[in-house]
């Protein structure tokens, strides 16, 4: 039988529609601080996490506050959103599944705390798909870091590139991909201005989890 990849997915914009609830926290919090951002604010963060975040914050923008207040008021504002109202993208649930079904091993690896990250995850029915569930804040580094993609093909008992990665950051994608995993660009409202950018960095690209799963697969060549 033909060797598969073990699969590994971003979080936020990948598999859920959470978007709009981090880009708003982070917005709200930098406001708060009363600080000026540039216009890919979001770009840049999203692979960081909410500690990575609170650090860029402090070191590039000038905040003046602890890194742990920065990071206590994300949780604060962005916790409901996760906890009861974000819902899994379009196909993601059937796609799961699907793949689950076909032998892969499912995996997850994002910038989101477990704090919020668990609890959207089963919320929506997914959590016992996942072999493992991983925050940045396991591995003590973020996304920007190639160093994850070697730690977490290490956990996983795998190389690196034998690894399919989905992320819908251009910043992450361009990393992994650095690392040496084989790498797939994902679709979302939050990065369409990077659409472009993000399929001519990605060995493939996916536009929608909606369809037949093996059909998918066979068209990411994974």
């Amino acid at each position: 039988m033909e060797k598969k990849y073990t699969l590994l997915f971003d979080f936020d914009g990948t598999l859920v529609n959470s978007m709009p609830c981090f880009s708003e926290t982070m917005i709200k919090v930098i406001k708060d601080m009363g600080l000026s951002y540039p216009e890919n604010i979001i770009e840049i963060l999203t692979p960081l996490g909410y500690n990575g975040s609170a650090k860029y914050i402090i070191e590039k923008l000038g905040a003046k506050e602890a890194e742990e207040f920065l990071v206590s008021k994300m949780h604060g504002y962005a916790y409901n959103g996760y906890a009861r109202e974000i819902v899994l993208k379009d196909g993601v649930f059937d796609f799961l599944n699907g793949a689950k079904a076909l032998g892969y091993s499912l995996n997850v690896l994002t910038a989101s705390p477990h704090r919020m990250l668990d609890i959207c995850l089963k919320r929506n029915g997914v959590f016992d798909l996942f072999d493992n569930i991983w925050s940045c804040e396991d591995f003590g580094t973020t996304k920007s870091d190639t160093g994850i993609y070697l730690s977490a093909a290490d956990k996983l008992g795998t190389k690196v590139s034998e690894i399919a990665f989905f992320d819908d950051n251009l910043h992450a994608v361009t990393t992994a991909k650095s690392a040496g995993a084989y790498t797939v660009g994902v679709y979302d409202d939050s990065g369409k201005a990077f659409t472009e950018e993000l399929k001519a960095v990605a060995h493939r690209y996916l536009f929608t989890f909606e369809g037949n799963t093996a059909e998918i697969l066979k068209k990411l060549k994974i």
